[in-house]
């Protein structure tokens, strides 16, 4: 006996209606929706919850799973075949390319990544998403070497900036939840340099200072500083500061002479 159901299309099968997820996962304007779930496969999995409907990722290997060439990724693809070219020839790299079509789908798959390393830094895995911005470096890297047109390689290096940024805020996060915020701290100093070294290469210093990414790291680096303990020299020039801002300039004198002391302490030390 059959049903009505059964002389449906399968692309009408209510089973494939996405509607009670979408009405269970309300799109929220302004914030980036992400969730964990566990899939029918019992792996964990990413979902992004846009306007239109879920992004599914996996969490680990290439986001849509898929295995190109057998390789993780056409990032690992490609990066094998360099390797097996330099054994051909003698440790040299010269002839080969990547083509308009390997940078487009190159591009493409760099693009996936993009979305899962912003889910996972909402989500606040921040190990993963050093490694997913990490290896969109690669990308920039191979593409801006090997790519044969110079529109593929140049198309990605806008990009760049961004990439450093995202990456940096994983590893300084890793380090603050150790409570290492020096270390933090400098490595948000590594990162502005790779981004003001990006920007003197192309010709535009200032450009260092007006981009939206130096400016989230710098606020980064002041919340985590914020944070450190104070010293006993840098509890005097605060006080120094309030007493001068108030006009207590008798207490000021006072501890301009004390924080001499210190700083005379601390040379000799």
């Amino acid at each position: 006996m059959s049903s009505d159901n059964d002389n449906l299309p399968d692309e009408q099968s209510p089973s494939k209606d996405l509607g009670p997820i979408m009405q269970d996962w309300p799109f929220e304007s302004g914030t980036i929706n992400v969730r964990r779930i566990t899939g029918v496969d019992g792996l964990p999995k990413i979902q992004m919850r846009l306007e239109l409907g879920v992004l599914q990722m996996e969490v680990t290997g290439r986001p849509d799973g898929q295995r190109p060439e057998g390789f993780e990724s056409l990032l690992e693809y490609h990066e094998h075949r360099l390797v097996e070219h330099k054994q051909k020839h003698e440790g040299s790299a010269e002839g080969f390319v990547l083509t308009p079509e390997q940078s487009h789908y190159l591009r493409e798959e760099a693009a996936m990544y993009y979305q899962r390393y912003l889910s996972l830094f909402v989500l606040g895995d921040f190990a993963a998403v050093v490694r997913d911005t990490a290896r969109n470096l690669r990308v920039l890297d191979l593409c801006g070497e090997y790519s044969v047109q110079e529109q593929d390689r140049l198309m990605l290096e806008q990009y760049r900036p961004y990439i450093i940024m995202m990456r940096t805020r994983g590893q300084a996060s890793i380090l603050f939840k150790g409570n290492n915020l020096t270390g933090a701290i400098d490595s948000i100093r590594e990162g502005l340099a790779e981004i003001k070294a990006f920007f003197e290469k192309f010709g535009q210093p200032e450009a260092y200072d007006q981009c939206e990414e130096t400016r989230v790291l710098k606020r980064f680096a002041r919340e985590i500083k914020r944070k450190l303990p104070v010293g006993p020299l840098e509890r005097l020039q605060r006080r120094l500061k309030k007493a001068v801002a108030g006009e207590q300039y008798e207490l000021a004198a006072k501890l301009r002479d004390q924080i001499s002391e210190l700083q005379a302490t601390q040379a000799q030390s």
